[in-house]
């Protein structure tokens, strides 16, 4: 188990995304998705009162019902639900009024008292964000949120959302989320893991496999022809450094028996300040090896090997 920040939530480390749940996976696959992750000791679901609005003849929230279906009908004790707010057809943005809105909305779609982490999903250059942040404040005194957390805010904004939380005796984020893997470290590591490491607040990265890239699925460099809503975005990796870091990762994975998007994993998790990498299954066959990647250890050795690898510069990956 790992905590999560300076927080009391304690979990297994991976996060299961709901972001596939009434897009790639209906509600009956997603159902036995978050059956078997559950199963499995998984107690952790990230998800966002937008998903997935992109889909046609979904509205927006199609995720967090399909959750809220799911904890009403298994009624698992410990699991911990994360939800994000900005991006909701109709929650827009980070005022005020905005943000409580999207919260109640969000709980009646859970069927929750509290939402356990409630993230910040976008910046909102538009509202000042001594609102935002009095507002996400306001939440945790009356009980909606247990605790707060952002997604997707540059160092500099972490720091002055925090500097006002303090400011004004408000709760403090307890957790980042940033895009971050193998094939994409750079911006992270040099600007996000300092911030995250000066006050306490844990990583819990989305795109852990990079699109499905860092599953060993795309290991040419003519990915973009193969048919996946995911494949447009693995493509842009299938470089000569990407294909080699897939290599790596097979030659890691057969040592402890486990596939490439488990050892992908494993190594997010050895990363510092990473309390849980975010990965998704459309198909109820995929938990599983989510799951190893949460529970396999990787040797330092092997570790510096994929880091070696996968070295970036300040011009990226």
């Amino acid at each position: 188990m790992t905590r999560i920040g300076t927080s009391t939530l304690d979990i297994l480390p991976l996060s299961l995304g709901g972001n596939v749940f009434g897009w790639t996976a209906d509600r009956d696959e997603s159902f036995a998705i978050l059956d078997a992750f559950a199963a499995g000791g998984g107690d952790f679901i990230d998800t966002a009162d937008s998903y997935s609005a992109w889909v046609p003849g979904n509205s927006g929230g199609d995720s967090e019902r399909i959750i809220g279906e799911w904890l009403a009908s298994r009624r698992p004790e410990g699991v911990v639900v994360a939800t994000k707010v900005s991006q909701h057809p109709e929650f827009k943005g980070l005022s005020a009024r905005n943000i409580r809105a999207a919260a109640e909305a969000s709980l009646k779609r859970l069927g929750v008292d509290a939402i356990d982490l409630y993230y910040a999903h976008f910046d909102d250059a538009s509202v000042p964000l001594e609102e935002t942040v009095g507002a996400f404040g306001e939440l945790v005194t009356d009980g909606l949120v247990r605790y707060t957390a952002v997604s997707n805010y540059s160092a500099d904004r972490i720091r002055e959302w925090v500097g006002i939380a303090k400011a004004a005796g408000s709760a403090l984020p307890v957790a980042i989320q940033p895009h971050y893997n193998l094939v994409h470290r750079g911006d992270v590591e040099q600007n996000i893991v300092p911030v995250a490491d000066e006050f306490g607040m844990s990583l819990v990265p989305y795109y852990a496999l990079a699109s499905g890239f860092l599953t060993g699925k795309y290991r040419s460099t003519d990915a973009a022809g193969q048919a996946s809503p995911r494949a447009g975005g693995a493509a842009k990796y299938a470089t000569a450094q990407g294909l080699a870091i897939i290599d790596a990762l097979d030659g890691v994975g057969k040592a402890h028996d486990i596939s490439i998007a488990a050892t992908a994993l494993a190594w997010l998790r050895a990363q510092p300040a990473v309390a849980a990498p975010i990965a998704s299954a459309s198909r109820v066959a995929q938990v599983a090896d989510l799951l190893d990647g949460a529970r396999v250890e990787l040797t330092p050795d092997q570790v510096a090997a994929l880091n070696a690898v996968s070295e970036w510069s300040p011009a990226g990956v």
